[in-house]
């Protein structure tokens, strides 16, 4: 029987109104109470390892952004194996997000 091979995360924030990466963003990776994983955007916007060896199921993202309107986004994503790239797009009073490769 072969080892299920187990998730990681990584991250890349970008300020779409300025169309230039966001240093500085604290994230945090949560699985129900527990921390797994956190970290701070690097000059580049970016997190490449925010949390690793992970189990199956759903994980809380949390960003830190301390802006005029958001002062937090939240997202809960699903995994299962391999690598989730979840990169965040920021505006003033706008973000969104996907599944990034």
């Amino acid at each position: 029987m072969r080892a299920m091979a187990r998730a990681t995360i990584s991250t890349h924030v970008l300020d779409t109104a300025f169309g230039k990466p966001r240093a500085g963003v604290r994230v945090v990776v949560q699985r129900g109470p527990r921390r797994v994983g956190e970290g701070t955007t690097d000059d580049d916007g970016r997190i490449g390892e925010l949390a690793k060896d992970l189990e199956p199921g759903a994980y809380e993202l949390v960003f830190t952004i301390g802006g005029p309107f958001f002062e937090q986004i939240a997202l809960t994503v699903n995994v299962d194996e391999g690598h989730y790239h979840v990169p965040l797009l920021l505006s003033p009073f706008g973000a969104a997000t996907y599944r990034g490769s």
